[in-house]
């Protein structure tokens, strides 16, 4: 091999760099590098500490570390991007001369889209600044660098970035003679039957959320082995703003059972670029294209930009818009893709939610994928966790010009949660509760060929745990708006004296418009609750958001006070909303006591989940406050504990998307 055969992974070594080791190995398939322990909970004799991480060194199944190969001699015509795709039998990411290429891969250079041809050889034009990048075709695997994330693409601006503060992308220099793509066989990714797991908004501002991170959602993922095949997308919002931590979110998930992918953020921006076309040249570097398309099974996963940066650096705003060149670029490739395929389009800001449209030129989208029925989008950014099912209409949405949902929209929660905020749980990690009534958690798609379904995993907790309960009274009601009130007011004077969710009185009863509340976390429209107080035949619960076509549905009275309760004590973040929530009358002749609600929850397919709850009836005012203390501190929220950490000090809750969480 040449000297000007460069080793290039997820950050590119130019062609000016004196590297040590340039050349790729030749010895036999390597292993992973050992990962580091983690270990969950505060302290290492905590009952609840585990160790684990480690997998003794070993990649996961079909799965090798190595890199795109480089020829940096002269290219024949530097108008021209060439190279092969090729079976690396030996696995050590060098096209040797008895390997073969692939052909009918999918080779893109950011808006053309060519397939290889029957020698695995393949030609694009060259653009200024691009991303050349293959689609992984189902039975392949691409090589992944030392922290598990899939290299696939190679990085063309040859004059650099410009001046960023983060780095961006170093000079490349000329057209390459050739850039070759390396991928070997893998059954994992053959399989028609696929787990594919989504973490959204990990947004690490600090080490120490980095810490949350890893004893939370992250953890989980590392404990799983579900997803070898299809690997773990990372949905934007990767860090919070700073780049630096970007090393600290590559460890991060250098432990998962698969590869690794990245989308990004308006948070893994270089706020210090001019314009968008360099916005993301340092993530580029550091993680990938911007834009790219895998298959693995019988589906094809497509990740898109949906942020255009303003190139403001003070006030750092951006709009959710997918660029006309990715449409460009998705027609292109949605072109070698069959209509009735299963289709994933992933971006950081989701096309839309149950509250509005957020993607500006989201019709121009829903224009391309128009003919593939079976495509779902996902996104993240809100920090919701939403599945909206195609077909269900919204005023909001018809005023934007999308009378339909055409194809099901999934918000995908967030590891964070709300921005790592509020009190710390027994584990010492932060509630977090979202906005909407969910928690911190992982979304899994699973497909078997023929369907799709899919399954949000809450941190820490097992995957039948998907329903919070609480009960929405007038009392509560009035409580909640002191609380936002306060919150309003920079939290100046005392907060309201706490009360429980759980305590109703006698009155409030006899009022009306008390409601056992249920956020069915895996809710769709089309999916069903039923509540039976006190063992009795059970009723049906109402939806507060139908999607029948009427407006939002926003007040206390459409809120989950089980996870409001706890954020407006603490961060505030309540939006009044929820696309999963569900409430049910209690009877108004309860006698005075503690009754119990059990609730079912069966979502659109078939899995039912039940939990119970219990609440306490009691006679007046006074009464209900002494009730609430006690329970309270039986349910371990720690009131002074709550008043020490308030979220003030998570800087995610100061993000222009948190603020939009909140209630108006």
């Amino acid at each position: 091999m040449s000297l000007g055969l460069l080793r290039v992974d997820s950050r590119q070594i130019p062609p000016q760099s004196n590297t040590g080791d340039i050349h790729a190995r030749t010895t036999n398939p390597p292993t992973c590098r050992r990962r580091s322990q983690r270990l969950r909970g505060t302290d290492p004799a905590h009952p609840a500490a585990r160790l684990f991480g480690s997998r003794g060194g070993r990649c996961p199944a079909e799965s090798y570390e190595g890199h795109v190969q480089v020829d940096r001699g002269k290219a024949a015509d530097p108008e021209k991007f060439t190279g092969q795709v090729f079976d690396d039998v030996n696995e050590n990411s060098k096209l040797d001369g008895d390997e073969k290429g692939v052909p009918g891969v999918a080779v893109s250079n950011g808006v053309d889209v060519v397939q290889t041809d029957g020698q695995g050889r393949y030609s694009l034009p060259v653009r200024e600044n691009m991303t050349v990048s293959i689609t992984q075709p189902s039975g392949w695997q691409v090589p992944v660098d030392s922290d598990n994330f899939a290299q696939f693409s190679y990085n063309h601006l040859p004059e650099g970035s410009p001046e960023l503060k983060y780095g961006g992308i170093k000079p490349t220099g000329d057209t390459p003679k050739a850039v070759n793509f390396p991928m070997i066989e893998s059954s994992s990714t053959a399989s028609a039957e696929q787990d594919c797991a989504i973490a959204s908004d990990t947004q690490t501002y600090d080490k120490k959320e980095v810490g949350y991170a890893r004893d939370g959602a992250v953890g989980d993922l590392a404990d799983r082995d579900d997803y070898q095949g299809c690997g773990v997308l990372l949905l934007g919002d990767n860090v919070g703003d700073d780049l630096s931590l970007n090393p600290d979110l590559r460890d991060l998930y250098s432990n998962m059972n698969g590869p690794v992918r990245a989308a990004a953020g308006n948070h893994d921006q270089d706020y210090d670029s001019p314009d968008d076309e360099h916005a993301l040249d340092t993530f580029r570097d550091q993680f990938g294209p911007d834009h790219f398309s895998y298959d693995v099974g019988k589906t094809h996963f497509v990740v898109l930009d949906s942020i255009d940066y303003s190139g403001n650096a003070e006030t750092k705003k951006y709009t959710e818009r997918i660029s006309e060149d990715q449409l460009e670029w998705l027609r292109n490739d949605l072109a070698n893709v069959p209509k009735n395929a299963q289709v994933v389009v992933a971006t950081h800001a989701p096309i839309v939610t149950h509250r509005d449209v957020v993607v500006e030129n989201a019709k121009d989208f829903y224009d391309v994928i128009a003919d593939y029925p079976n495509a779902v989008t996902i996104g993240g950014h809100t920090h919701t966790q939403e599945n909206l099912v195609a077909g269900e209409k919204r005023e909001e949405w018809a005023a934007a010009g999308i009378p339909e949902l055409p194809n099901t929209q999934i918000v995908a929660g967030a590891v964070s949660g709300d921005w790592y905020s509020g009190g710390l749980n027994a584990d010492g990690l932060p509630y977090s509760f979202t906005s909407d009534g969910s928690e911190p958690g992982i979304l899994t798609l699973q497909f078997d060929g023929a369907s799709r379904s899919e399954r949000y995993t809450v941190r820490n907790e097992s995957d039948d745990h998907q329903l919070l309960l609480g009960v929405n009274s007038p009392e509560w009601r009035d409580w909640a708006q002191k609380a936002q009130d306060w919150q309003d007011a920079d939290k100046k004077g005392e907060a309201p004296e706490a009360i429980s969710e759980k305590v109703v009185t006698r009155d409030d009863l006899k009022q009306g418009d008390t409601w056992l509340t249920s956020s069915f976390l895996a809710g769709t429209s089309d999916a069903r609750v039923e509540v039976s107080f006190d063992g009795k035949s059970p009723a049906q619960a109402e939806h507060t958001q139908p999607g029948k076509g009427e407006a939002l549905n926003k007040g206390w009275e459409y809120t989950d006070p089980y996870t409001a309760s706890q954020n407006l004590r603490t961060s505030g973040s309540v939006g009044q909303t929820s696309s999963h929530l569900w409430r049910t009358p209690i009877p108004a002749g309860l006698d005075l006591g503690t009754h119990s609600a059990e609730v079912t929850g069966t979502d659109r397919y078939g899995r039912e989940f039940t939990e119970t709850v219990r609440f306490t009836v009691v006679e007046d005012e006074k009464a209900a406050a002494t009730q609430s203390e006690k329970l309270l501190r039986n349910d371990g929220f720690d009131l002074q504990q709550e008043k020490k950490t308030t979220g003030e000090d998570r800087p995610g809750l100061d993000s222009e998307e948190a603020g939009a969480a909140k209630a108006d």
